[in-house]
């Protein structure tokens, strides 16, 4: 009996108070969701768990609220709404220990939603631009359900299973999602500079998605010997890897591959990992393990903030309470980063949002999550300047940090911040 059947005949499975969790990011299974989402009018109470995914999510209306819960590990615009309107709620958890959350049946999965290569002549498909969590959800779920696209690349690594391992198929033929390129404005190039650096040679690099990320990429084109240890990368890298600028040779651990667990970018990323066994995808509980990435000399971890208190605590995860994002990895790689032998932990971000509003505050909004502590914060940087607070007291912290505010914020933010102090 052949296991290819339509997304309409595969979510069938699918029961009232089940539990599903949806692969992540640009493999976001989302011919599987949308099919889901129309049988809303005969289910109830099916939980539907993920990171950060792509597209369009109609199980999010809040009209179905009956039908579906989200279960945010990683809150996604596409999903955000659902916090406010009550038929969504996040999950706070390191991206390290999210498989755990499955492997000791914390969270017991009934089902889960995958997107995967074709298989091979031997049977052997590929999760591509996504492993995180799913393979912990794949071993730990109950049925397994699975896109199957000739578009997503094939990548080596902890993402390739066996047909034997899948339930049901659906065969689908669409890009995979992605990010394009875009330009750098003034500061971000000033802030990738700033990154750069910092940066020596057979330092090796874990870095997010966006413009600051690639913005100091492309100041390394003359550094030697860099090695990739990252989470997630995206277009920024595939220059320097096939200048041998990144070579991984000195890397404390999976030498002389560069490591991910999930990547978005445009098809030039996604047919330059196809099929290449330098670019290898492990489980997040191995890649952002801090106890692996210490091992790497010169371990360069590069992160941002929605804010910044002049005392060193970093908020990325929401505006005052208003939840945003998530806790993601940067807590595994900050603590790694630093622990490693020559190390460097960074937060860069612009010293002002678009409306004009400090970055760089006295004291955190009321109701912001801290993300990383004071006491883990070594650099800060943005467009004005480095923020070395390693060693440093509240004082002198609060000293390095105004200075690299935008300067017609400065002055506001010292004395606010001295003034409180004084007045406790």
């Amino acid at each position: 009996m052949s296991k290819y059947v339509s997304a309409t005949e595969a979510v069938k499975v699918v029961k009232s108070g089940d539990r599903i969790y949806v692969q992540a990011a640009a493999a976001t299974p989302t011919l599987l969701t949308k099919a889901l989402a129309e049988r809303a009018s005969e289910l109830k109470n099916v939980e539907i768990c993920h990171l950060h995914t792509e597209g369009d999510a109609p199980y999010a209306n809040p009209e179905l609220a009956k039908s579906f819960h989200v279960n945010s590990f990683f809150i996604g615009k596409n999903v955000r709404h659902t916090l406010k309107a009550g038929n969504g709620s996040y999950t706070p958890v390191f991206l390290s220990e999210l498989p755990f959350l499955f492997k000791k049946k914390v969270l017991k999965l009934d089902v889960v939603f995958i997107h995967v290569s074709p298989p091979d002549k031997h049977g052997y498909c590929s999760l591509g631009v996504s492993v995180e969590a799913s393979i912990a959800a794949i071993e730990n779920a109950k049925t397994v359900i699975a896109q199957v696209n000739p578009q997503m690349p094939r990548t080596f690594g902890d993402g390739v299973l066996h047909l034997s391992e899948i339930d049901y198929l659906v065969d689908v033929n669409l890009p995979i999602y992605g990010h394009e390129v875009v330009p750098f404005t003034e500061a971000e190039e000033k802030i990738g500079a700033y990154i750069a650096s910092l940066i020596e040679d057979k330092s090796t690099l874990q870095m997010g998605i966006g413009s600051i990320p690639n913005a100091a990429l492309s100041k390394l084109t003359n550094h030697k010997d860099l090695g990739l240890h990252t989470e997630m990368f995206s277009d920024g890298v595939i220059d320097l890897i096939e200048k041998e600028v990144i070579n991984c040779n000195y890397k404390g651990t999976f030498t002389g591959r560069a490591l991910a667990t999930f990547l978005i970018g445009s098809k030039k990323l996604y047919d330059f990992i196809d099929d290449n066994p330098f670019i290898e995808m492990k489980e997040s509980s191995i890649v952002n393990d801090t106890a692996r990435i210490r091992k790497n000399p010169k371990m360069v971890a590069i992160n941002s903030a929605i804010e910044v208190d002049v005392t060193g605590q970093v908020c990325a995860d929401s505006i005052g309470a208003k939840m945003y994002s998530g806790v993601g990895g940067q807590m595994d790689f900050i603590r790694g980063a630093s622990l490693s032998d020559g190390g460097k932990a960074i937060i860069a971000l612009p010293s002002i949002t678009k409306k004009g509003e400090s970055r760089i505050v006295p004291y955190l909004k009321q109701g912001a999550g801290v993300v990383t502590t004071r006491s883990h914060i070594h650099y800060i940087i943005t467009e004005n300047g480095i923020a070395d607070l390693y060693g440093k007291s509240l004082k002198q912290r609060v000293n390095e940090l105004v200075k690299i505010a935008h300067p017609m914020h400065q002055e506001w933010i010292d004395k606010a911040y001295f003034d409180l102090a004084n007045s406790l």
